[in-house]
């Protein structure tokens, strides 16, 4: 079942699950809206680490959530146009960089290869898993893969 676009913009929950409608990008909405969270990734980094971890885990308990009820609704196991996930997920993916854009951008394209490319588990996750825990956790591990080796990178350059 297709999303309509008066849908997502009169339903606060689709509008949240779509991604402030970047979920509605016909061609690779998940990179629309991994480009969007972004946006948000800029002004969550200025809070604190205890403020930005919390932000992140109070999305992604909600997004499980979220997540469930959109696909739910919409009569679909993991729709391409809920990117919810994505959000949360380049946010985990971008936790505590170091300074500089490249980071941001290591980051990010890390966490897009690992998304798409699904390595185990990431894979297992997106396979077995149902609802919104099914949506939300492939992308979480896909995130943690990144942060690891956006962190460990940047742990051996320092060291240097």
């Amino acid at each position: 079942m297709a999303v309509k676009v008066s849908k997502v913009f009169s339903d606060p929950w689709y509008f949240l699950a779509m991604g402030c409608g970047s979920g509605l990008v016909p061609k690779m909405p998940g990179t629309a809206g991994s480009l969007l969270a972004l946006v948000f990734y800029f002004i969550l980094a200025q809070a604190g680490t205890w403020l930005y971890a919390t932000v992140v885990l109070i999305a992604l308990g909600f997004g499980v959530w979220l997540c469930d009820r959109v696909a739910r609704d919409m009569q679909m196991k993991d729709p391409s146009s809920i990117v919810w996930d994505e959000f949360v997920g380049v946010w985990i993916a971008l936790f505590m960089l170091p300074g500089g854009w490249y980071w941001v951008l290591a980051g990010f394209v890390l966490f897009r290869f690992f998304d798409i490319l699904k390595p185990w588990p990431v894979n297992w996750l997106d396979e077995n898993l149902t609802g919104g825990a099914g949506i939300m956790m492939d992308d979480v591990v896909a995130a943690i893969y990144s942060l690891i080796i956006v962190q460990v990178t940047a742990f051996g350059i320092e060291s240097l």
